[in-house]
């Protein structure tokens, strides 16, 4: 575990207070950080809560990680009995894997199956795949290629095709607008609350640890010079008259790690030609798996026409969670977790706990 992870509490989340109403064995719960290895070079970064009932496997979105899903594990944790198990994809917070640029939904989704696999071998249990915008798409990926055979329902979390596609076009713009780097980890939170990324600073204190790192060689002087060296180096052969503006520009870029030491984990923007492959034909993938379904939206303006008829004729069941941003579970983590538990117990996947009551919506 590195020194920030420890200065965070990451391995053991501190508790929340008790939902009111709730007293079970589970409440509070804390998130135990571990991995999965499996083909001696490929390491998914896990962290696992609860101890009995159906798996939880939540998938979060892109440039975030796991971490995104602590403080709604603690809330479903407190309603119902419930094992959680959120990882990290590749390219994404501490997992490391081979080709981890491939972001392909296929081969993600074959993460995901592989890691159910490592875990649980040719017996797992009951599973529910639950996930966040890219990890919504890459849950219903792995869900219509039956790669987790145990799979009992399946929950998209602010994820809509049509509604993807149209954003694509203006994605690039919006990652530009983003600070390239911060000049602390305080800052990454605050720039994230104040920015609406994440609206709820107990989550954004957590979340947003596996989005940003320190960036590299800054640790001491030399390894800065070092650095620098190399890339000049490298530019040594450019034709004479751009030597110094590159030397310059190297060197503008290496004070700035210094005064701005954390930086994102991943360049989303070099992600770009897998962004089609997530969310195209998402919608009737999504309508044809052929196991209880759960969509959970921030404004119902985002249904496009294929879900608006699939929900019409009762294919899957919705809720719309009002006054959210676009990372709900962080920004609303008790309603997402009392709609997840009343799916749970309607369909019968799972039993209350601590008196927990179920509230249906009317959609």
């Amino acid at each position: 575990m590195s020194a920030l992870e420890k200065s965070m509490h990451l391995g053991r989340l501190p508790s929340r207070p008790p939902v009111p109403g709730s007293g079970g064995s589970q409440s509070g719960a804390k998130m135990r950080m571990g991995c999965v290895v499996f083909n001696y070079s490929y390491t998914f970064r896990v962290y696992k809560s609860g101890s009995e009932g159906p798996v939880l496997l939540l998938l979060h979105g892109g440039g975030h990680s796991a971490l995104s899903w602590a403080v709604f594990t603690a809330a479903i944790i407190s309603r119902v009995q419930c094992r959680i198990v959120a990882l990290d994809l590749r390219g994404h917070g501490e997992t490391k894997v081979k080709n981890s640029e491939d972001l392909s939904a296929e081969t993600m989704a074959k993460d995901v199956g592989n890691v159910v696999e490592a875990m649980y071998g040719d017996l797992p249990p009951p599973i529910m795949l639950i996930g966040h915008s890219m990890g919504g798409a890459i849950a219903v990926h792995t869900a219509s290629s039956n790669l987790v055979p145990s799979l009992l329902g399946l929950c998209m979390i602010d994820v809509v095709e049509g509604t993807a596609m149209d954003a694509l076009n203006s994605m690039q713009n919006f990652l530009r607008g983003r600070p390239k780097t911060f000049k602390s980890l305080e800052n990454a939170i605050e720039w994230s609350v104040k920015s609406g990324q994440i609206r709820n600073l107990e989550s954004a204190r957590v979340s947003m640890v596996g989005q940003v790192k320190q960036c590299e060689g800054i640790t001491s002087p030399e390894g800065s010079k070092s650095i620098v060296e190399g890339i000049i180096e490298e530019e040594e052969e450019d034709e004479e008259g751009s030597e110094s503006v590159n030397k310059r520009k190297k060197e503008d870029d290496m004070e700035t790690k210094k005064d701005h030491p954390y930086t994102w984990r991943i360049e989303l923007a070099k992600t770009e030609k897998y962004w089609d492959g997530w969310f195209r034909g998402l919608s009737n993938l999504f309508l044809s798996c052929p196991i209880p379904k759960l969509l959970l939206l921030a404004g119902v303006d985002r249904l496009d026409k294929d879900l608006t008829i699939g929900q019409m004729q009762g294919k899957f069941q919705m809720q719309v969670l009002p006054q959210c941003g676009h990372a709900v579970h962080e920004d609303a983590p008790d309603k997402v977790a009392e709609a997840v538990a009343t799916f749970l117990i309607r369909h019968r996947f799972a039993e209350p706990i601590g008196g927990f009551q179920c509230v249906f919506p009317g959609c």
